[in-house]
């Protein structure tokens, strides 16, 4: 019974993400869920650990936070109206419960942590401080890109996917296991174009850890039908920039803040459909227990 929960809520999920500037009512996303109202307020809660409310109104902020770094064409009017917020002063009042700035200031203090050095201003010696270690931050992740990535820019044609949803990043090593021992009587690995994907639905640098949502996949030839907590998703055709890494699991964040690094100096702006990685080997029958990883960010 907890794996068809799981399941419908995977429905959820998708079916929030695609309608975040709508009205999102416990009744519309329950029916969503073939769930009463009551029974599904209570299943939502025991798998995501906050209340439908909340988590709507959480991913929309999010979003917001999110286009605000991304899409620094857009006034904050347009981004209020893309979400479906009543008013400009509805949305700041949310928007500072989360991040403690207005929408404004947000944006005047995100620059991209990933953008140009000319952009960064240095007034007074705290500044300076602050200038100088982003520098050295900013030399040390481009020195390991050049180092450890090859980069291209690929068309990916669009590609099924069979996954498990987790959310945070406790027991993640559980749902790879998950996956993996979903695939393997079916053999679907032996296919050399089937790989183990993680898909990211949020940011680590928007979304609280332990509320990132992501799913742990496999790629399939085709879509076929699943049973049981497994979902079948889809990656969308598209260009990518697509980073090939040999590392250590631990250097994983450090090379996605280097790409989005080579992504902003190389004037590509990321697409709206979600960051992925695909595993080329079991990196622990690597001798030096490294990963082989692409590394896909989504680019217009």
């Amino acid at each position: 019974m907890t794996e068809e929960y799981q399941k419908r809520i995977n429905t959820v999920f998708e079916f929030i993400d695609a309608n975040l500037d709508s009205e999102l009512s416990l009744e519309t996303v329950a029916q969503i869920a073939y769930y009463s109202p009551f029974h599904f307020h209570r299943i939502f809660k025991m798998i995501t650990n906050e209340t439908l409310n909340n988590y709507i109104i959480r991913r929309k902020i999010e979003k917001a936070a999110s286009l605000l770094v991304h899409k620094r064409e857009l006034s904050v009017t347009t981004i209020v109206h893309q979400l479906g917020f009543t008013s400009n002063a509805v949305f700041t009042r949310t928007f500072k419960n989360y991040y403690h700035q207005n929408p404004s200031d947000f944006r005047k203090t995100h620059p991209h942590k990933f953008s140009k050095i000319s952009q960064i201003d240095s007034k007074n010696s705290q500044q300076m401080e602050n200038y100088e270690t982003y520098i050295c931050n900013l030399i040390h992740l481009k020195n390991f890109t050049t180092m450890h990535a090859k980069i291209e820019i690929k068309e990916l044609n669009a590609q099924p996917y069979a996954y498990v949803s987790h959310i945070g990043i406790e027991e993640l090593e559980k749902a790879f296991q998950k996956i993996i021992q979903w695939c393997t009587p079916k053999q679907i690995l032996e296919n050399n174009n089937s790989k183990i994907i993680r898909v990211f639905h949020d940011s680590f640098k928007i979304t609280a850890s332990d509320k990132v949502r992501m799913s742990i996949g496999v790629t399939l030839p085709e879509t076929i039908a699943v049973n049981g907590e497994i979902s079948i998703g889809n990656l969308p055709k598209g260009k990518y920039i697509v980073g090939r890494y040999e590392l250590l699991i631990e250097d994983l964040e450090k090379a996605w803040t280097g790409l989005f690094i080579w992504m902003n100096e190389n004037s590509y702006k990321k697409a709206d459909h979600n960051p992925f990685e695909v595993y080329h080997n079991d990196f622990n029958k690597h001798p030096e227990k490294k990963a082989i990883i692409d590394l896909c960010i989504p680019v217009e």
